[in-house]
């Protein structure tokens, strides 16, 4: 059984997700033939966890396949970490099933909810930063890291509202979540910058509020831009454009402060063909080797 107990410990353990310090993409089954076809060089890839809780299948063929050859991280996007209920132990099951098949290298889920009783909600909403709320996540993150016997990494979010009700910044809330729980942080380098703009908060000082030696993973995105009822900028976690250049800028300031970390490349809408998409891994690697260039 996974016991954080030492969080100094499973912290660093979970920094040291196992995923090379390189760039990876998602895979998408579009690419599949191409990339069993090619192997081309790329650090890892990473699934969604919730696209393989079946017993078999082509999906479950081909991943078999890519396991062999890159390393695998599996990303969750179902457990609605953040809900007020309990957790579906059903699923839980099933996303234990799925890390003892592919021994993947890291997992990790949102600091999120979308599940409310029996009805899921096909979207990751945003919770009150209070004491009740950090009781329930820290409690849930304890229920998957003894059910998949190692620390899981936590995803910062991106949003577009704040409840009034929250005590404690959005950063101070995580770094307690890491501090209680043990387990690592996933920094989504978009989402910092999506929501800090949203919020009208500083990317940088944001940044340096969270528990960065915890980071075990690294993800880069696109959004979509529009302006909310007051005329101001609102930016959209759509994972459906090329990285912005506010993003990169941003990744910079990240690997200066922490080295190179497994960075991945995001995109779930508007998928290009998988060469654009192999582009942008290389320009993320070229900035991970200079980052381990100054380490």
């Amino acid at each position: 059984m996974f016991t954080p107990n030492d969080h100094a410990h499973s912290c660093t353990q979970a920094a040291r997700s196992g995923l090379p310090p390189r760039a990876g993409l998602g895979l998408k089954t579009g690419h599949l033939r191409e990339v069993l076809g090619s192997l081309p060089d790329i650090g890892f890839f990473e699934v969604h966890a919730e696209n393989y809780m079946v017993a078999g299948g082509p999906f479950h063929h081909f991943l078999r396949l890519i396991r062999e050859q890159y390393p695998l991280s599996l990303h969750g996007v179902g457990l609605s970490i953040g809900a007020e209920g309990p957790l579906d132990v059903q699923h839980l099951q099933r996303l234990k099933d799925l890390t003892e098949r592919y021994q993947p290298h890291s997992f990790s889920e949102h600091l999120a909810w979308s599940s409310h009783g029996p009805v899921f909600l096909n979207d990751l909403l945003p919770l009150a930063y209070d004491a009740p709320t950090l009781n329930r996540v820290c409690e849930h993150i304890d229920q998957v890291q003894n059910a998949i016997k190692r620390p899981m990494l936590l995803e910062n979010p991106a949003t577009y509202l704040a409840f009034q009700r929250s005590t404690l910044d959005e950063a101070d809330f995580i770094a307690e979540v890491i501090r209680r729980s043990g387990c690592g942080l996933l920094l989504d380098v978009n989402n910092v910058y999506v929501s800090c703009i949203n919020h009208q908060r500083d990317p940088l000082a944001y940044l340096d509020a969270l528990p960065l030696h915890t980071v075990g993973e690294i993800h880069l995105a696109g959004f979509a831009e529009d302006c909310d009822s007051l005329g101001d900028r609102l930016l959209i976690d759509d994972h459906g454009a090329p990285i912005d250049q506010a993003v990169w800028h941003l990744y910079r300031q990240v690997l200066e402060r922490i080295g190179p970390v497994a960075t991945l490349i995001e995109r779930d809408n508007q998928v290009p063909a998988f060469d654009v998409l192999m582009a942008e891994a290389q320009q993320a690697e070229v900035l991970l080797k200079c980052a381990g260039d100054r380490s």
